[in-house]
């Protein structure tokens, strides 16, 4: 199917409808390279990010093989998103998608690898927890207007909801609402933590809103649910350095929480990152609709992308 062919058929969908922004697509200035700990595995990986044509969105390349980051290539795994393709994995994906997305780098390519060069399995380095690092990067090395391989400048599109679309699974729900703007509204039940509790957080998103208020947030864990996560071949590579961590007894093991409810805002950090994965070549991933989630993860982000894909999933009538 033709680029043409593609878009007349999302703009003919009646829950999506693709709208420009006023805006031509981007991509990166320079390339960025950053090294560090991967949190599930505990071993080393790189990645340089660098600039790609329009309309070819955002894809990795591992081993030779290009992955595009997809709903098309997600596949189900504990306590991360991942990436698969003729039998290539690319685990934890959803901070540096995150930023991507937030960022509006549209266009790029993103090669990555482990120490390891027989590995079909890598993961994107954890640092902080958070996506700061990988928010710093792209501010470093800057943006500019991506061409595509005949040197033309291409639109941005926006996918607007037309209609309400949700998805639940027991008491964990998201529900997308039709709205002219970007608006995320998340809440999350902790009620066996009392330093965690029930929190919410909700906002719409201007241009540095991410930056100052969700990048930062940290990924955290509950310190009695440590050993068995280990025991399942979790979390090898975490640590104080890059999550918080919460005892049901004992509270912060390692206060102190840049935000009071920084667990919220990172559940946010990740449902932007897993939201990307709905992205059309060069278009925004995000859509202009109010987003609800309670109680979401990784696999409830990914089913509600499967759904704006047009893609029945059980329990989600």
């Amino acid at each position: 199917m033709s680029l043409s062919a593609a878009f007349n058929s999302l703009k003919s969908s009646n829950l999506i409808s693709w709208k420009t922004t006023g805006k031509f697509q981007q991509t990166l200035a320079g390339c960025i390279e950053l090294a560090g700990k991967t949190l599930h595995t505990g071993k080393v990986s790189k990645v340089k990010v660098c600039p790609g044509f329009a309309g070819e969105g955002r894809y990795f390349e591992f081993q030779s093989k290009l992955i595009p980051a997809s709903i098309d290539f997600a596949r189900e795994s504990p306590l991360c998103t991942t990436l698969c393709k003729d039998g290539y994995k690319i685990r934890t994906v959803e901070h540096l998608l995150s930023a991507l997305e937030a960022k509006g780098i549209d266009n790029c390519i993103i090669q990555i690898q482990s120490l390891d060069s027989e590995d079909s399995e890598v993961e994107v380095p954890i640092f902080d927890g958070s996506a700061s690092a990988w928010v710093e990067a792209i501010e470093q090395v800057g943006q500019k207007e991506a061409l595509d391989r005949c040197g033309n400048n291409l639109e941005k599109l926006a996918p607007y909801l037309n209609e309400p679309l949700h998805v639940l699974r027991n008491d964990s729900f998201i529900v997308g609402l039709p709205s002219s703007e970007v608006r995320i509204t998340c809440g999350i039940d902790f009620p066996k933590m009392p330093a965690i509790g029930c929190q919410w957080f909700s906002s719409s998103f201007s241009d540095d809103f991410y930056e100052k208020h969700i990048a930062c947030s940290r990924t955290f864990c509950i310190y009695e649910e440590v050993e068995h996560m280990r025991s399942a071949g979790l979390i090898k590579g975490g640590s104080l350095e890059n999550a918080i961590v919460c005892s049901a007894t004992k509270g912060w093991l390692n206060p102190p929480l840049r935000f009071h409810d920084e667990p919220c805002r990172h559940k946010i950090l990740d449902l932007m990152g897993d939201l990307s994965l709905f992205a059309r070549p060069g278009r925004q991933g995000f859509p202009a609709a109010h987003i609800v989630s309670f109680k979401g993860g990784h696999s409830l982000n990914a089913n509600f992308v499967r759904r704006l894909s047009g893609i029945n999933v059980e329990g989600s009538q």
